[in-house]
């Protein structure tokens, strides 16, 4: 992204020697940073609890849940004449669902994360991990077992922020910006999160992968308020944050229209590829609360595979 002589600053990530300091600082500032960061994942979590409902569905259980009307070609046993001889309908008794789901999350620590303007509240990948730990939080507190792809088998353990945090903190990043490609066992959901501006055919490839056994997932967009408004005018500096390329701007403001137009064709793109897939995309600005993109996401998790 960009950092110019106007009212708005970011810390950004270069390459090269400095860089490579950087990067060990910046990970040294995450280590220290991940008690903070537990701690308000589970102020969200509480937080966002309070607009949710629970993720109860149809299934193989005991726990009686809902009777619904007989659909014809269904197995004439699975009618409940008891309920059915009230009225003139035909009923079918539901039982909740009582296996565990499993949800895999996944977060983004590449260089490009670690952009955080004036403008934010906090840095992307701050705000990814918050979302991570809070997803967790919440999804265990359901009953569902949850995992990091790559680095922790699901588990439904009361202590499961702690453990992915130390899980994240004992890895390295990937390299490329994007998980592994494994393919995730079939009525398992993924949540990836991350600011996905890297190459659109190779996360299309990794999608493909990752959902080749029928898995579900949900892609969480981090950006930064700078990276969707170009706030930028005047002389200012552009730096990639990966590989720390360098672009001098005499007159920043004239880049603004090609900067959106490219942003918006880029953004469709990820969306493209989500869609081939079956994958829903969620975008959340970093100058707005945590909660709101929990409350966004997760009625998309409660949603029934079969849609």
């Amino acid at each position: 992204m960009a950092t110019g002589t106007g009212a708005v600053s970011t810390r950004l990530v270069a390459n090269g020697a400095a860089g490579s300091a950087r990067l060990q600082q910046a990970a040294l500032d995450l280590a220290q940073a991940m008690p903070r960061l537990a701690l308000e994942a589970r102020q969200v979590a509480s937080t966002a609890m309070h607009g949710l409902h629970g993720r109860r569905r149809a299934g193989q259980g005991e726990n009686f849940w809902q009777f619904r009307h007989f659909v014809s070609g269904e197995a004439a046993d699975s009618v409940d004449w008891r309920r059915s001889a009230r009225g003139d309908s035909l009923y079918v008794r539901e039982h909740e669902w009582d296996a565990a789901h499993t949800l895999w999350l996944w977060v983004d620590r590449s260089p490009s994360m670690a952009l955080v303007s004036s403008l934010a509240q906090a840095s992307k990948i701050e705000r990814a991990l918050v979302l991570c730990f809070a997803l967790a939080e919440l999804l265990v507190r359901g009953g569902e077992r949850v995992g990091l792809i790559g680095l922790v088998r699901p588990s439904a353990q009361r202590a499961i922020v702690e453990k992915l945090a130390l899980a994240l903190l004992a890895s390295e990043p990937a390299a490329t910006g994007l998980p592994e490609r494994q393919a995730l066992s079939p009525r398992s959901e993924a949540v990836l999160i991350g600011d996905f501006l890297g190459d659109p055919g190779e996360l299309a490839a990794t999608l493909a992968a990752v959902s080749s056994r029928h898995a579900r997932g949900h892609l969480l967009m981090i950006a930064d308020p700078v990276e969707e408004t170009f706030p930028f005018a005047g002389r200012a500096e552009l730096i990639d944050p990966e590989n720390g390329t360098k672009f001098l701007a005499g007159r920043a403001q004239d880049l603004k229209a090609a900067y959106e137009s490219r942003l918006a064709g880029h953004r469709e793109a990820v969306r493209d590829a989500a869609r081939r897939h079956g994958w829903s995309v969620t975008l959340h600005r970093t100058d707005r609360p945590a909660s709101q993109a929990i409350l966004a996401l997760h009625p998309l998790l409660r949603q029934d595979a079969r849609a």
